[in-house]
């Protein structure tokens, strides 16, 4: 028992030290807002710029390894505990098929709506002073924490890329959040058939909360900002990227508890039956 909290708590920290690594990156570039930008000091940013990239990458490595370390040491030695109870939801065929395929689309159609992807079959991307296609550069200065350094890719004159560090984490984050939201809510259907209204009612509550952008595309689409007349956000401003940032990040912490809730409620079902061994 005390080697099993011994992993647990190497697993939380790298998760932990993913994180913290992720902010101080922010913050220390955050810095360069006040630096005069020449000629000179350029080679100095890109490089800086660069590291940045390096650390948020390695940061989600390590986020993802103590994630999944986690739930292996959880479905390998189940309790009774709700970390337990996510994990082995999550320990079947169908809940995995759920779970990449609801995190993937909606990756997709977050970076549609947040302007990570572009596309604009009506504009080229040389229309905004951007060398002819395939092209890609670095812009390392300057706007709040988390703004930059941006990077714009274009494949060619209509289709493209503007990554913005902040809503790069907040899509690996959300699409995640989401993914475990329709995967757990697939479990409480399944209970459900054996549990009265609590498969409807913990499925229904994952499901709510399972698009966490849409509020903002709405209030951007009715207001004007940034989206075209498809309804795709493209070539956001400063002001715009934010407030879309803000409406996904207050999500957040909804997204983060719902799989709590749901488990609490598929313990509950557990134990008033016969506990449910996981499909494999």
């Amino acid at each position: 028992m005390e080697k099993q909290s011994t992993v647990h708590r190497s697993h939380r920290v790298l998760v932990i030290i993913g994180f913290l690594a992720i902010i101080v990156s922010f913050l220390v570039y955050a810095k360069n807002d006040e630096i005069t930008v020449t000629p000179a000091a350029m080679p100095a940013l890109n490089n800086l710029a660069i590291a940045t990239y390096a650390i948020l990458f390695i940061s989600f490595g390590a986020i993802g390894w103590g994630i999944y370390k986690y739930y292996k040491a959880k479905t390998e030695l189940p309790d009774s505990s709700i970390g337990s109870i996510i994990s082995n939801s999550l320990n079947t065929k169908r809940a995995k098929q759920i779970f990449v395929i609801s995190a993937i689309g909606y990756g997709i159609f977050f970076g549609l709506t947040s302007g990570i992807i572009l596309y604009k079959p009506d504009i080229n991307a040389t229309d905004y002073g951007f060398p002819t296609p395939p092209h890609i550069e670095l812009s390392p200065c300057c706007d709040l924490p988390g703004y930059m350094p941006m990077i714009f890719a274009f494949f060619t004159e209509h289709v493209g890329l503007q990554i913005v560090p902040l809503n790069l984490v907040l899509l690996v984050t959300v699409s995640f959040l989401v993914g475990l939201n329709f995967a757990l809510s697939a479990t409480t259907f399944a209970i459900g058939k054996n549990a009265g209204k609590f498969g409807t009612f913990g499925a229904v509550t994952g499901l709510f909360v399972g698009c966490p952008t849409c509020a903002g595309t709405a209030f951007s689409m009715l207001f004007g900002l940034g989206a075209s007349a498809t309804g795709i956000t493209l070539f956001l401003t400063s002001y715009e990227a934010q407030l879309q940032t803000i409406f996904i990040a207050i999500s957040i912490p909804v997204l983060f508890v719902t799989p709590f809730i749901m488990a609490r409620k598929i313990r509950k079902a557990q134990d008033g039956s016969c506990a449910l061994e996981p499909k494999q």
